[in-house]
Parts: C-alpha cells; structure tokens; sequence
C-alpha cells in the first residue's frame, strides 16, 4: 500500500512540476471519445443516441494561459425514439432512431488555468457538414431532408497530464449546442443537435 501512495504521490508531483507553454508553442493533438447526443425538439418525448468520435487538433500559444485550437472531428449524433412515414402511407408514421454523422470543426479560444496550467477550458463556435444520415427501423438513407450544415457554441474543460518536454496525455469533456435547424421542412424548425462527450488523447509539442 505503501508503494502505491508514493507511485500516485510521484505522478502527480510530476504533473505539478511541468511547466507551462509558452508563447508561440505549437501543440499537434489526437482524441478519441464518447457521445451522447440529444436533440431539443420542443415538447416531443425523444431520447438519447450514444456514438463515439475521434479527431485531430491544432493549438498555437499566443501566451501561457491563452492559445487558440481547431479540431477536425468526426461525430456521431442523432437521437432515439423519432418518428418517419413512407411516401406510400403518409398518414401511418413509423419510430425509428436517427444516425447523424458529421465532421465538425470547432475553433476556440482555451485558457489555461492552475498553478502550472494543465487545466484549460475551451469556448468558441463550431461548424459541422453532415457526413451521412441514416433511420434504424427500414435502414434508410434520410440526408437529404437534413440540412447539410450545423452550427453552434462548443465548449469543453480538461486536464494535461505531462508525460515527457513533448508529449502530454489528456482528459476533456466537451459539449456542443446547435443553434441551426437540422430539418429542411418549415414545420421542423425546432430540431437542434445537442451532444456532450467524455475524451481522451494526446498532444505532442512541435515548438
């Protein structure tokens, strides 16, 4: 018991003694995730749609508590218990779930905060392109009655934990609001992507 408590005790002594970036660092990253995604539908009873997502990042240091980050991510959205009716039987609707894929790129600005900076918190816009979209129940192809564009407020918060001068492991939850409407028809203008997600990855210095 004792070794443990000095292992954790030397792990995050570690972490403590890394230091900060500075201005002009350049930090190259990697994640992989897991969604849950929702969509606000006014009053409609739907449910949750779990996925997953993985991306790449880009960060630049224009100090060391502030940098600016892109990500290129692949995201599964959508949502449970939705409802579809066939040209043939317009009146006789069907529940089915709705598989969302986009690639969203997020662009934020993160500020890094603690006594060395290894936590941060990002905030920004993100715009997604929708990838492809499918219903469960006749395993349909839906996209073209979903607008092709999504866009919305991202916001996350996370933890660095160093490994060596380059590298860095890392932990984040992230969310996304969608502020668009995702339906081409007027009368469903209140569909609206909302996902949270838990993350884990890496981000390797290049300067």
């Amino acid at each position: 018991m004792k070794k443990v408590i000095m292992a954790v005790a030397a792990v995050f002594g570690f972490v403590i003694q890394s230091g900060a970036q500075q201005k002009g660092d350049v930090e190259l990253g990697a994640n992989l995730g897991f969604n849950y995604a929702t969509v606000q539908k006014g009053s409609e009873d739907t449910k949750e749609h779990y996925g997953m997502n993985a991306g790449v990042s880009i960060d630049y240091y224009f100090s060391d508590q502030w940098s600016i980050k892109t990500k290129l991510t692949y995201d599964q959205k959508g949502w449970n218990r939705g409802s579809i009716y066939l040209i043939d039987t317009p009146y006789i609707t069907y529940g089915t779930n709705y598989d969302l894929d986009y690639l969203t790129v997020p662009v934020t600005a993160s500020w890094h905060f603690g006594k060395k900076r290894n936590w941060y918190l990002d905030l920004g816009p993100y715009v997604g392109f929708l990838l492809s979209a499918k219903d469960s129940r006749f395993k349909r192809d839906v996209k073209e009655y979903f607008n092709q564009t999504d866009w919305g407020l991202a916001l996350g918060v996370g933890l660095k934990i160093p490994v060596t001068d380059k590298l860095k492991l890392f932990v984040e939850c992230d969310s996304q609001s969608g502020f668009s409407d995702l339906a081409q028809k007027k009368e469903d203008k209140s569909y609206r992507n909302s996902r949270v997600a838990l993350n884990v990855g890496m981000n390797f210095t290049i300067k």
